[in-house]
């Protein structure tokens, strides 16, 4: 019988300075997830107007791919609510209403402030510490106005604080709400006095989060999703 071998204090040493190296980090997507981060990309950013016919054979050439990757990642795309496929129709960018918008965001933020409440009674000191530190990377990249890169860290923090209220049904719920708001939640920080207002009220939240005031944060949280309607509602 061939036995497993053992790791030793050596092997152990060495798989910890390698995780600290990142030696050890998976970096290579697959890649439909590749073009699926793509594709995201320019519909957050308008490149892909909603509403608009996603013109498969120039993406494509443009991207490098070929169809199959391209096609699984229009299907990753449409379960996040953000493109249509229509078989034998084509796929466009999915356009939401100012009524869609308004719903969403309402319930988002009945979510989010319940999210806030749950957080604050549930999570450890280091994943406070651990959401804490990711807010002032956002900050980070406020600070030198570098917009995608912090809308990007903005959207992982509401996903992660959701996370920390321990509850599948409510992350699975907010989740869902976000991916379909993410061109929305962009270009509500498209001016800068919005963009202020929305790092307000982002500093309002984890000051609340480490207090572990969970009603201050709920409040902080469906405010902060009130203000997202009146920055867009121009704009949509």
């Amino acid at each position: 019988m061939v036995r497993k071998p053992q790791k030793t204090d050596e092997t152990m040493t060495e798989y910890a300075d390698l995780f600290a190296a990142g030696s050890l980090e998976i970096k290579n997507r697959s890649l439909h997830d590749q073009v699926a981060n793509r594709v995201r990309d320019m519909i957050i950013e308008g490149i892909l107007e909603p509403g608009s016919r996603i013109d498969e054979a120039r993406l494509i050439e443009d991207l490098g791919v070929s169809r199959t990757p391209f096609r699984e990642a229009l299907r990753t795309l449409a379960a996040e609510g953000l493109v249509i496929v229509r078989p034998s129709k084509g796929s466009t960018v999915r356009k939401l209403t100012p009524e869609d918008v308004f719903s969403m965001l309402e319930v988002l933020g009945h979510l989010e402030r319940l999210a806030g409440e749950l957080a604050c009674a549930r999570s450890s000191d280091a994943e406070i510490a651990e959401l804490a530190a990711l807010h002032d990377r956002m900050m980070e990249f406020y600070a030198a106005r570098d917009r995608m890169p912090y809308y990007k860290l903005n959207q992982e923090f509401h996903t992660r604080l959701t996370a920390l209220s321990k509850n599948q049904t409510l992350i699975e719920m907010q989740g869902n709400l976000q991916a379909r708001l993410k061109r929305i939640r962009y270009i509500g920080n498209r001016d800068p006095e919005n963009w202020s207002g929305a790092v307000r009220d982002h500093e309002d939240m984890i000051a609340a989060l480490t207090a572990r005031d969970g009603r201050r944060l709920g409040d902080a949280m469906a405010r902060h999703l009130s203000n997202t309607w009146e920055r867009v509602k121009d704009s949509i």
